[in-house]
């Protein structure tokens, strides 16, 4: 009995779980132990497509064979059981038969439906009402009806009976398990799902222009979801869900931060559906088997890490470590402002119209104090992000905060210093796969709590409160100054 109890005792300590996150400028395999320890498996980075204006769309056989490349690293490494987190609003339309993707995948950053959604106006009331969602291009149901409208194979596979819709997560699934399905907390970012049922909503499928019979199944966010090959999932939900979980956030008001492409806020609603309004977005936060959904109030900043990027290739800095080697001052204290708006404005604006400005140029400008001003605006944006969700919901102390820019010191100095809130820098800076490991090993009846040894800053009480200065100067972002029609 001694070897046999020692074998199984083996077993328990050498559970792990594969997670892939597949993202919007790469697919990452992360396996995670029982310990909450984390190990890159791999990474693959995918092409950007951007075909006009506005557009932004990616190849769905290259993201697929990219998860398919985390799956042989998970089996290479013994894993017998994974989870898939996915971009949220990102689709695509594809063959039922086949399988063959017959559209790009339209990534939740496109904004060729703007002039769709301005032609649903009236409806605007509703689809909040139903969805909880604004009428705005993010979302994945304008890009659907878009797919159905200006895709020739669409309407020839809906005659019979053969057209999928769905995000890039309904894809990766039926190709991948062979089940048509995705999970409540990924459809409730579609604004085609009714928030109080759970299901999708035949009115708002008809206001879209998506055939309800084209779209997936919704089921929970973890559990038996099928298998790929010998490797069976167990958990499926969107990226900033899995953080917001991984972080530990259960109560209502706990709040995280994401900062990747665009920085992402997340706050616990609890299990009651929040109440639609003008600013933050109410969604599902997660919905385990077995259980009731549990909701959160959600805000988004579209140029995060984008901005970064965006202002490497201009050639503002060289190296991320120059980040943390700016002047002390706030730049917008010195009346140097930047507004990030470089793809619009999210929560609590909706202004897909606005443009990002530099303002307060001087011939004494340098690169490093441009640099500045970026970072400030990427936090000011996150400040009225979590200032909205507080009016709706009142926030707790601390905020946690993870993503790429989260590594930088000097940048969570300055966010700390602008939210005017603590806020608690993970030292694990994968939380989106610890958020997937977390609910697979719920599915398995297991618990997996790792500690967070992550740093608290709090701000800085001696430091200006500069909000007001933002806000003025992202009203000016907002205002049209190029149309020929605008009043002066």
């Amino acid at each position: 009995a001694a070897p046999a109890r020692a074998g199984r005792d083996a077993e328990r300590r050498s559970v792990s779980w594969l997670t892939i996150d597949q993202g919007t400028t790469s697919t990452r395999a992360i396996l995670v132990g029982e310990d909450g320890r984390t190990r890159l498996l791999g990474a693959w980075t995918h092409r950007q497509s951007h075909p006009g204006p506005g557009l932004v769309e990616h190849d769905p056989e290259e993201l697929l064979t990219h998860v398919a490349a985390g799956l042989a690293a998970g089996r290479a490494a013994g894993a017998s059981v994974w989870a898939l987190a996915n971009q949220g609003e990102s689709c695509l339309g594809w063959d039922a038969e086949t399988g063959a993707a017959i559209s790009p995948v339209i990534v939740w950053q496109d904004a060729r439906t703007g002039p769709d959604c301005a032609a649903l106006a009236e409806a605007a009331a509703e689809v909040r009402a139903r969805a909880g969602l604004p009428l705005d291009p993010y979302f994945s149901a304008s890009k659907l009806g878009w797919i159905l409208r200006h895709i020739p194979a669409a309407r020839g596979l809906l005659d019979k009976g053969r057209l999928r819709l769905g995000t890039t997560d309904a894809f990766f699934r039926d190709r991948l398990t062979g089940r048509f399905e995705t999970d409540s907390a990924t459809a409730s970012r579609t604004s085609l799902m009714d928030l109080g049922t759970g299901r999708w909503d035949a009115e708002l499928c008809r206001l879209f222009g998506v055939p309800l019979t084209a779209l997936p199944a919704i089921g929970p966010v973890n559990g038996d979801l099928g298998a790929a090959g010998d490797l069976t999932l167990v958990a499926s939900i969107v990226d900033q869900q899995a953080a917001l979980y991984g972080h530990g956030c259960r109560r209502p008001g706990e709040a995280k931060v994401t900062f990747g492409t665009g920085a992402f806020v997340l706050s616990v609603a609890g299990p009651e559906r929040p109440r639609p309004g003008p600013g933050p977005l109410p969604t599902v936060a997660w919905h385990l088997a077995g259980e009731a959904p549990v909701y959160a109030l959600e805000g988004g900043v579209y140029a995060a890490a984008a901005a970064l990027d965006w202002a490497r290739g201009l050639g503002l800095f060289d190296d991320y470590a120059e980040l943390d080697r700016l002047p002390g001052d706030p730049a917008l204290a010195r009346g140097l402002a930047f507004v990030p708006a470089l793809a619009g404005l999210a929560c609590p604006h909706w202004d897909r119209g606005a443009r990002g400005a530099w303002l307060g140029l001087t011939l004494e400008t340098g690169r490093a104090d441009m640099m500045q001003a970026l970072l400030e605006g990427v936090a000011h944006r996150t400040a009225e992000v979590l200032d909205a969700i507080d009016a709706a919901s009142p926030l707790r102390d601390p905020v946690a905060v993870d993503g790429g820019l989260s590594r930088s010191p000097g940048f969570c100095r300055i966010l700390a210093d602008t939210i005017r809130r603590p806020v608690r820098v993970s030292a694990e800076a994968e939380r989106t796969a610890l958020g997937l490991a977390m609910l697979a090993a719920a599915a398995e009846g297991r618990v997996l709590q790792p500690e967070d040894a992550g740093q608290r800053l709090d701000p800085d009480p001696a430091r200006p409160d500069l909000r007001a200065a933002f806000g003025r100067a992202r009203a000016l972002s907002q205002s049209r100054w190029l149309d020929p029609d605008a009043a002066p």
